[in-house]
């Protein structure tokens, strides 16, 4: 896994010069302490810079970057794995090409000579990249499909300049910091600031599944893939030609199908020139993928899984007993989460304002997981392909009250559920079944949303505005990232439909920015094989049926792996991976929140109304109303503002 960062300019654009291309490259130094290179081209008509830190896994001796072709006119610099690379070179070397490097990163390049922009449809991996190619004066920025790997860029006149994070971006000279006052608001409403969105202006994210061809000062982007959900997809775009018959199967060949798909996406992910472990939380989808691991391995893997001493938010018993069912040569550890020490360096790591807490403890587990291995497989993805969360059946039981007659269905809007206490423990059953019933009198569409939601309302926004930053807001409607999401897939049941969503929107915006960005900030390479686009694609086209029946999530991928999983795990409910964050705000950071959120430097940015906050803060520290989740939310954006609006991120300060 690396760091990638550069520029590409026309003649009337501004140049970027070597000094700048080493900071762009050295303030991504945790993405790749082991090597870095730089490539540096200019001429009358314009010119290129592309820099690269590399933390080695494949190849170590020969894998430097930039890399070019065999005659210097197409030059990469990529961050990723590409798994099938070994399946890939045999191809093209009958095609003529000749390979310098052992590297999958060659690979890429003798894709692109060969098939150009499509070369992405033949990659099996996560990769962010960019391509200079000399001949046609063209830059080529590619991103995967599901989106694992992260890629900026800034498109201005006559230039455009990309990064693997924003940081990178602020270091090219006089780069604009204007805050975007529509990337705020998408912010407050989903924690994060979704794609193509960046939360300052001028600043984009290439979308998952997404390339980008910026030539002659003009940029085009293009998606290449999308999840098959929908009836209404090309069966010729599937990665498995067998899909095309999967409508008649029976649960068996279901079955049979996923155990050989995920086994070999788990095999291709065990490549690597480095140590290499596995994320144990004892869930069912990281046990699947250690317990994989473990099938194909000649001895015992690592696992590795933390625990906290608060017993709600600890997991480590069921970790034990998968590392013990599987025979693995298990690490465990308990931590004690630290947000005052741990707040700076994940403000700085995550580059716009990112309001996941569990980032905390994600970043706690690639560290101590990195101090064994380089490379460490995941199950993410499992819950969103497999419709493992608890909100999917909270969708199916809404969808049965949905057809109640109208009379009853009207007083699902009765007010007076806003009046119910909600208790102030994090799984507070009252407060979950407010969340429910005050948004059932929405359209589905929105009432996913506001069960997902932060500030989960435009008017609940417009309450936290000041007058004068309401008007910067405007009419936006952050809702619309979200209902377009639901537009990519129209022909299923709803419950599938808002498992697409999960995958088009919080996959790559939540789960997978938290576990890039908290890895690579200790050098630590994160696989993800229910991620794999076979897998993926598999899981979509997937009956409904399979996944969900009666209150069992993930049906199939108990049934299917059942050897793998110990009883107690196939049964348990979804613990998820939280911190205290509600008894912090009333103990040990109350301080911090109340200095932070109501002190003169944020009340004089003027984008809140500092009434609305004093009370949210208020009532949380009372125990009146749990608003643990917004307000970390807004200490979060705070603490960023004064990161990276009020001084310029160099170098990692925090270690």
């Amino acid at each position: 896994m690396c760091g990638i960062a550069g520029a590409a300019w026309t003649s009337d654009g501004e140049s970027l010069d070597g000094e700048a291309l080493r900071r762009m490259t050295d303030v991504l130094s945790h993405r790749g302490p082991d090597d870095q290179g730089h490539y540096l081209d200019a001429n009358a008509t314009g010119g290129v810079a592309l820099g690269h830190r590399r933390l080695s896994i494949i190849d170590l001796a020969g894998g430097h970057q930039p890399l070019s072709n065999e005659d210097g006119t197409v030059w990469i610099v990529f961050n990723g794995e590409i798994y099938n690379y070994r399946e890939l070179r045999p191809e093209l070397e009958a095609q003529g090409h000749r390979f310098q490097t052992s590297t999958d990163t060659e690979t890429i390049i003798h894709l692109y000579e060969q098939y150009g922009p499509k070369c992405v449809e033949r990659l099996r991996g996560m990769f962010a990249f960019a391509i200079w190619d000399a001949g046609k004066q063209r830059l080529f920025l590619a991103r995967d499909r599901i989106g694992q790997k992260p890629l900026f860029y800034r498109a201005e006149h006559g230039r455009i300049s990309f990064g693997s994070e924003l940081k990178a971006l602020l270091q090219v000279p006089d780069a604009p910091r204007q805050l975007d006052p529509q990337a705020v608001d998408l912010f407050l409403t989903y924690q994060y600031v979704p794609h193509p969105w960046c939360i300052l202006k001028g600043y984009s994210k290439l979308s998952p599944g997404h390339y980008a061809i910026w030539q002659n000062g003009s940029l085009h982007t293009e998606r290449y893939w999308s999840p098959p959900y929908d009836d209404d997809f090309d069966p010729q775009s599937l990665a498995d030609p067998r899909l095309n018959d999967s409508s008649a199967w029976t649960e068996t060949q279901w079955r049979e199908r996923l155990r050989e798909t995920l086994t070999e996406a788990v095999r291709l992910r065990m490549r690597s020139d480095v140590p290499i472990g596995a994320f144990l939380s004892g869930g069912i989808d990281s046990t699947i993928t250690a317990g994989l691991m473990q099938s194909l391995a000649e001895s015992p893997i690592h696992t590795f899984s933390i625990g906290f001493p608060i017993p709600e938010f600890d997991e480590r018993s069921y970790a034990r007993q998968a590392a013990e069912h599987l025979h693995t040569n298990h690490h465990e550890y308990v931590v004690e989460p630290s947000a005052l020490e741990t707040l700076p360096r994940l403000i700085w790591h995550y580059d716009e304002p990112f309001g996941d807490s569990s980032a905390i403890p994600t970043m706690y587990l690639s560290e101590v997981t990195r101090q064994e291995v380089t490379v460490a497989l995941s199950g993410d993805g499992g819950d969103e392909l497999f419709a493992g969360y608890h909100r999917y059946q909270a969708v199916r039981a809404a969808g049965l009250l949905d057809r109640l007659p109208g009379i009853v269905r009207a007083s699902f809007g009765w007010q007076g559920w806003q009046k119910f206490p909600e208790g102030a423990g994090h799984r507070s059953t009252t407060r979950r079944f407010k969340r429910f019933m005050t948004a059932m009198s929405r359209p589905p569409e929105v009432r996913y949303l506001r069960w997902i939601g932060m500030f989960n309302t435009p008017e609940m926004r417009r309450q936290l505005y000041s007058p004068a930053y309401r008007e910067q807001v405007g009419d936006f409607d952050s809702a619309e990232f979200l209902l377009n999401a639901y537009n990519h897939c129209r022909g299923r049941d709803f419950v599938t439909r808002t498992t697409c969503v999960d995958v088009l929107s919080y996959l790559p915006c939540d789960i997978m920015t938290k576990v890039d960005i908290a890895s690579m900030a200790f050098g630590l390479e994160a696989r993800s094989p229910f991620l794999d686009h076979h897998v993926a694609e598999l899981a979509a086209r997937m009956p409904l049926s399979l996944k969900m029946s009666g209150t069992r999530s993930k049906k199939i991928l108990t049934d299917t792996f059942s050897d793998l999983i110990p009883e107690s795990i196939q049964t348990r409910s979804k613990m998820g991976f939280g911190i205290p964050i509600d008894h912090w705000f009333r103990n040990e950071l109350k301080e911090l929140l109340c200095d932070t959120l109501l002190g003169e430097t944020a009340t004089q940015r003027g984008f809140f109304d500092p009434e609305y906050v004093r009370d949210m803060v208020e009532s949380h520290v009372s125990g009146r109303v749990n608003e643990c989740y917004r307000l970390w939310n807004l200490l979060i954006f705070e603490q960023w503002c004064q990161a990276f609006l009020d001084r310029t991120p160099a170098g990692a300060t925090t270690g």
